[in-house]
């Protein structure tokens, strides 16, 4: 190569001018698995590939929602009911209390509560139980010695009929009855059970669960949804609270009213009426014909009395307690919240008349924020 050719020179001056890569690292600070790629080119056969796996995919989602349900219904009553108690462990936060702390009194607060329910209504149930079984042989006797009851036997052959009733069959059914009910009953402890231990789980893991959940949405919205999110879950706290209160009011009601006229267990159907009143609507009124038809059994002079004392309560709560206790925390006027509780019973039962408020209000308040605006931007 000659002297006079510059082409090397040019080269050389280009290598110097241009700046030297750094060599790329796979991992970063914020990225430690690399950079992603580019994403693939869409094509029909990708599109319907994916819009097949979806429903496949959705498919199964539906059939291992279906099999799992008796466990996702637990799981929600968990988490319903660690969002109503979450308020209270705030509060002991606020006085110092560490948040293993507060999550454990409030969890104890839970377990006795639970545990006198459960010795209010066994022991009573037991008694009667053991009561009839001790009284039994007497009322044979006496349907012995009745001369109607005598020929209706002869009549209509009852005796053949209960022999047949004993037979081997009938005795292996009843026993298969019986291990059914003790399956009913053990799997019944095990559902409160379970729904115990997942509430203090999710009240203990609360703030952590609620951070991954809004870091799934795209950062440009994530505040405002923090905001709302906060807002309903504030509700619902609130509501639950609140039907907590008027039913433990409701439950103390009874109670005194049970001392008064003299009615046996009286703390059981004070129990009674608070779980009732828990359910909308129309859960105090289950209550009260629950406790005047017990009232009844004892007198006619009692169950008069109690029926007026249940009507006469259920105005001031329907109309002065109620209203001041829950509708400045919740919202939600009166045809809204009946309307909501008979769909919700009609859906799902018991469990669909409790969420069913604090439901209502939290669609109040999403379309009050979110779709109110999207409409007046138009």
């Amino acid at each position: 190569m000659s002297v006079d050719d510059p082409a090397p020179v040019a080269d050389e001056q280009a290598t110097k001018d241009e700046p030297v890569p750094k060599p790329r690292s796979a991992e970063t600070d914020d990225l430690p698995f690399g950079k992603p790629g580019r994403p693939f080119r869409r094509s029909p056969f990708s599109i319907g590939f994916a819009g097949g796996l979806g429903l496949v995919l959705a498919y199964a989602t539906y059939l291992a929602a279906r099999n799992a349900l008796g466990i996702l219904v637990l799981i929600f009553i968990a988490l319903f009911l660690a969002i109503g108690l979450n308020p209270a462990v705030v509060r002991l936060r606020r006085i110092g209390v560490p948040r293993g702390g507060a999550v454990a009194i409030v969890a104890l607060a839970l377990v006795l509560v639970l545990a006198g329910a459960i010795g209010a209504l066994v022991p009573p149930l037991v008694t009667q139980v053991g009561d009839f079984i001790t009284a039994a042989p007497g009322y044979i006797e006496a349907l012995q010695r009745n001369d109607t009851i005598n020929d209706l036997v002869g009549q209509f052959d009852l005796v053949d009929r209960a022999k047949s009733l004993a037979s081997p069959e009938t005795l292996s059914r009843a026993l298969g009855g019986v291990f059914g009910g003790a399956k009913l009953l053990f799997g019944t402890i095990f559902q409160v059970l379970t729904v115990l231990v997942l509430t203090i789980y999710f009240m203990a893991s609360f703030d952590k669960m609620k951070s991954a959940a809004y870091g799934l949405v795209p950062a440009s919205r994530r505040e405002r949804v923090r905001l709302l999110s906060d807002e309903i879950l504030a509700k619902v706290g609130a509501y639950i609270v609140g039907a907590l209160a008027i039913a433990v009011l409701a439950g103390i009601s009874a109670f005194v009213f049970s001392m008064i006229v003299g009615l046996a267990y009286p703390f059981a159907l004070a129990v009674v009426v608070a779980v009732c009143d828990l359910i909308p609507q129309i859960g105090a009124t289950i209550g009260a014909v629950i406790v005047t038809i017990v009232a009844f059994a004892d007198s006619l002079t009692v169950g008069i009395a109690a029926a007026v004392f249940f009507i006469v309560y259920q105005q001031i709560e329907n109309y002065l307690i109620y209203p001041k206790v829950m509708r400045k925390s919740v919202k939600v006027s009166d045809v809204a919240a009946i309307v909501a509780a008979l769909v919700g019973v009609g859906l799902f039962g018991v469990l669909g008349a409790l969420v069913a408020i604090p439901a209502v209000a939290a669609l109040q308040l999403i379309v009050r924020e979110v779709v109110m605006p999207r409409q007046e931007a138009r």
